[in-house]
C-alpha cells in the first residue's frame, strides 16, 4: 500500500508542484541524416548477421518501446501515465520507422523525457536550497526499493510524493554515514546539479545511442551500438586495467555497477570490492572528499577511478548483502601479466588413515602473448605453457591428484582454452561453434596425447566464464575429471565489431557448444558436486540479463569417455554432505548466504532514522552472532560486544589494504582459510581413495 504524508508534508508537495510548473523550456534535439542512414544499416545487420533470428515486426516494435521507456526511466519517476498513453499510439510502428530511417518519433519520446527530467531536477534543487522545507526523519514512512514493475505516476502530486521520499532517502543515507543534514543537503544538491548539467550538455549522438541500444538489446545483451565517443573509450569503459583498480564496470539505472574484477588487479588483491557492488561515491587519496557519482556517465566515473599507480582511490559502494554503504580504499596499479600467471600450491589432507598430497593450480585467466606466438618464439608466455610447467613440478612432488582452480576466471583466449584441454585429454574435439546459418565449426581440437593423466578436479564458480566454461565443459563431457563448485556464468556467445556510417555495432554472431552438444550459453556448466557461493546469481551471470540467448542443444560429436563417474558421484556427494554438516567454516558461509537472501528480499526501506539505526545494529549483531557461532565451534573465544567485533572487522580490512599496498609480489596461492578449496581437496581425496578400491571403472569411447 502506498503511504501518504501527513498535513505537515503538504506545503512541500505544493512547492514541488509549483516548481514543476515553472521549469525551464527545453529545446528539442534533432537527429541527423547520417543517423537516419545508420539506423537502417543497424536493422539490416541485425536481420542478416545476428545469431538470433527475429523478425523486425510489430511485436519487436512493442518490445522496443517498452525497453526504450525502461532505459530512460527505470524507476518510473519522470514520465507520467499520460505520457505513456501518448507514446503507445506508435507502439507498433517503430519497426517501420527504423526501416525507413525515421528517427523523429523516437527523438520526440526523448524530448518529453528531457523536459520531465529538467523540470524535476530544477524542482529538486529548489527544494534542497529552501531551508524552510523540513525533512522529518521521525515519521514512520518508507520507500519502495524497486519500482521497475510499478505504475507511472498519474499526477504531478503523486510524482511529487515519490520524489520527496527519494530526496529524504538520500539525505538520511548521508546522515547515517556521518554527515549533518546541512552537509547532506549540499551533497544531494551537488548530485542533482551535476545530473542537470549533463542533461543540458547532451547532443543528438547521445540520444541516438540510447535509442539504438534499446533496439539491439532485444536481440541479446551483448549486442550494442557505440557512438564515436563510446567507441573511442571502449577499452577504458570496459576495464580499468591500465593504472586503475582492475574492474569491469557497466551502467545500471543511475549506478555504476561492478561486473567482475580483473584477475591479479588491485581490487582483486585488496579483496573487498565484489561483483554486483554499486559504486555511489569516489574519492582521491586516503583522506580525500568522496564525490557522489550517482547519475554520472560511465566514462566520467571511470576517469575519477583511474589515476597514477601507487595512489589511493576511495570507493563508497552498496552491496547486495548489506543495507548500508561501505567505503573501500584501493591502491591503484597496473594489472601485470605476471599477476595473472598460473600459480601452484600443495595441500596435505588426511582421511584418518592416510595422508594425501593434493596439487592446486590456480589459473586466473586464459592469457597468451600473441605477438611472441606469431613470431614463433618458442618461449612465448601463455596459460597452457605455465600450467604444463606447474604440472611437471607437482608430478615431481609426488602429488596424488590435481585441482585446477578456475574460480573468478572470466575467460580470455579460446585458443588457450583448447590448448589447456589438450594437456588432459588425447586427440579429439574440444568445442563446437555454430553460426546463424547452421554451419558448425569443430576446428578447435586437442592435437596431442595428454600430458597429465592423474586424478583431476576442476573448481568453478559463478564468475568462471567463457573460455573457463569451454574447458570445464570439455573435461566434464570427456569424464576426464569432476567439476566442483557453483554454476558458472553462462557466457556462450561470440561477438564481432563492425563499423557503421556513424559509430560501430558489436553483434553476437555465433554460439559455443560442448562436444556433448549442450550449449554453454545461459546455463553455463553445472558442477557434479555443488558448493555454496556468496554471489547473488540473480545479479551476476548470463541468466541475470534480459533477452539473453537461451540454452539449447545440437548434435553431439564422437568423443572418448575416460572414466564412468555415474556410480561415484552420489557416494562422493554423500561423503561431502556428512563432512560439511559440522564444519564451522562451511556453515559460516551458509549463514552468510542466508543473511544475503534475507536482505535481497526486502521490498521497502524505512525513512525513520531510529528504525534505520536499529536495523543497522540488528544486522551487525547478526553478523557477529554467526561469526561467534563459528568461533565457538572451532574452540576460539567469541566476541563479547559489538564494538569488539567491529574493531576486529576494521583490523582485518586494514590488513587487506596493507597487503595490497605491499610491493612484494605474491608468488604463491594462499590456501589458508580457503574453505571451499580445502573441501574440494577433500572431495578429490575421496575420489582417489574410492578409485583405488576400483569404484571407478574406465569407460569406453562412444
Amino acid at each position: 500500500m502506498r503511504l501518504h504524508f501527513f498535513t505537515r508534508t503538504a506545503p512541500v508537495l505544493t512547492l514541488l508542484f509549483t516548481l514543476c510548473s515553472q521549469a525551464s523550456i527545453v529545446a528539442p534535439l534533432e537527429h541527423t541524416q547520417k543517423q537516419a542512414e545508420t539506423v537502417k544499416d543497424v536493422v539490416t545487420k541485425l536481420q542478416s548477421r545476428h545469431y538470433r533470428e527475429q523478425a523486425v515486426d510489430d511485436t519487436l516494435s512493442r518490445s522496443f518501446l517498452e525497453e526504450y521507456l525502461t532505459t530512460l526511466d527505470p524507476a518510473r519517476m519522470f514520465f507520467y501515465q499520460k505520457d505513456i498513453q501518448q507514446f503507445q499510439k506508435n507502439a507498433v510502428n517503430y519497426d517501420d520507422f527504423f526501416k525507413r530511417g525515421n528517427l523523429k518519433p523516437g527523438f520526440e519520446v526523448y524530448h518529453t523525457f528531457r523536459q520531465r527530467l529538467v523540470s524535476r531536477l530544477e524542482a529538486v534543487l529548489e527544494t534542497l536550497e529552501d531551508e524552510s522545507i523540513p525533512f522529518d526523519f521521525t515519521q514512520s514512512d518508507s520507500i519502495e526499493l524497486d519500482r521497475e514493475e510499478a505504475s507511472w505516476p498519474k499526477t504531478r502530486a503523486e510524482a511529487d510524493e515519490l520524489w520527496y521520499k527519494r530526496i529524504k532517502l538520500s539525505l538520511l543515507n548521508l546522515k547515517l554515514s556521518g554527515k549533518t543534514v546541512e552537509e547532506a543537503r549540499k551533497t544531494v544538491h551537488r548530485r542533482y546539479k551535476n545530473q542537470l548539467n549533463r542533461v543540458k550538455q547532451q547532443d543528438s549522438s547521445d540520444i541516438f545511442e540510447t535509442m539504438v541500444n534499446a533496439l539491439t538489446v532485444l536481440y541479446d545483451p551483448h549486442t550494442n551500438y557505440w557512438n564515436a565517443r563510446t567507441s573511442e573509450n571502449f577499452d577504458i569503459n570496459m576495464s580499468l586495467s591500465l593504472e586503475g583498480i582492475g574492474a569491469v564496470l557497466h551502467s545500471e539505472d543511475e549506478f555504476t555497477k561492478v561486473v567482475r574484477l580483473v584477475a591479479g588487479g588491485p581490487a582483486d588483491k585488496q579483496g573487498q570490492l565484489k561483483a554486483a557492488d554499486k559504486i555511489v561515491s569516489v574519492g582521491q587519496g586516503a583522506d580525500g572528499e568522496l564525490v557522489d557519482v550517482v547519475g554520472w556517465r560511465l566514462d566520467e566515473v571511470v576517469n575519477l577511478i583511474r589515476g597514477p599507480k601507487n595512489t589511493v582511490v576511495k570507493l563508497e559502494v552498496v552491496s547486495s548483502e548489506a543495507v548500508e554503504p561501505k567505503t573501500i580504499r584501493i591502491q591503484r596499479g597496473k594489472v601485470k601479466l605476471e599477476d595473472q600467471a598460473a600459480q601452484k600450491a600443495v595441500l596435505e589432507l588426511t582421511d584418518g588413515d592416510n595422508i594425501y598430497k593434493i596439487g592446486v593450480i590456480h589459473l586466473p585467466a586464459f592469457y597468451i602473448d600473441f605477438e611472441a606466438y606469431n613470431n614463433r618464439d618458442l618461449n612465448f608466455k601463455s596459460s597452457t605453457q605455465d600450467v604444463l610447467v606447474l604440472l611437471d613440478e607437482l608430478r615431481k612432488e609426488n602429488v596424488d591428484g590435481v585441482i585446477l582452480d578456475l574460480r573468478n576466471n572470466g575467460g580470455g583466449s579460446l585458443h588457450e582454452a583448447t590448448r589447456l584441454t589438450d594437456l588432459f585429454i588425447d586427440l579429439g574435439p574440444v568445442v563446437q561453434i555454430r553460426s546463424p546459418d547452421g554451419r558448425i565449426n569443430r576446428h578447435n581440437r586437442s592435437h596431442s596425447k595428454a600430458r597429465y593423466r592423474g586424478p583431476l578436479v576442476v573448481l568453478v564458480n559463478r564468475l568462471s566464464a567463457s573460455a573457463s566454461e569451454i574447458f570445464a565443459g570439455a573435461i566434464q563431457d570427456y569424464q576426464r575429471g569432476l567439476i566442483v563448485g557453483s554454476q558458472s556464468f553462462g557466457k556462450g556467445t561470440v561477438q564481432s565489431v563492425t563499423p557503421l556510417l556513424e559509430g560501430k555495432l558489436k553483434i553476437t554472431e555465433s554460439k559455443f557448444y560442448r562436444v556433448s552438444g549442450e550449449s554453454t550459453q545461459h546455463r553455463g556448466v553445472i558442477p557434479d558436486i555443488a558448493l555454496p557461493l556468496l554471489i547473488d546469481s540473480d545479479e551476476v551471470g548470463e541468466s541475470a540479463y534480459d533477452n539473453a540467448l537461451p540454452w539449447d542443444k545440437i548434435r553431439a560429436v564422437p568423443h572418448d569417455a575416460y572414466f564412468d563417474f555415474t556410480a561415484l558421484i552420489p557416494v562422493l556427494t554423500q561423503e561431502h554432505n556428512k563432512r560439511v554438516a559440522n564444519d564451522p567454516d562451511f556453515n559460516f558461509i551458509l549463514d552468510q548466504i542466508t543473511i544475503m537472501e534475507e536482505n535481497k528480499n526486502r521490498k521497502t526501506i524505512s525513512l525513520n532514522e531510529v528504525a534505520r539505526l536499529a536495523e543497522k545494529e540488528r544486522l551487525e549483531k547478526q553478523a557477529m552472532n554467526i561469526d561467534n557461532k563459528r568461533r565457538v565451534a572451532k574452540g576460539e573465544k567469541p566476541y563479547k560486544t559489538l564494538d569488539e567485533f567491529q574493531k576486529s572487522e576494521k583490523e582485518f580490512d586494514d590488513e587487506q589494504e596493507q597487503e595490497q599496498a605491499s610491493s612484494t609480489p605474491k608468488n604463491r596461492i594462499d590456501t589458508e582459510g580457503d574453505t571451499l578449496l580445502i573441501e574440494t581437496g577433500n572431495i578429490l581425496m575421496d575420489m582417489i581413495r574410492l578409485s583405488n578400491k576400483k569404484n571407478v571403472q574406465q569407460a569406453s569411447s562412444f
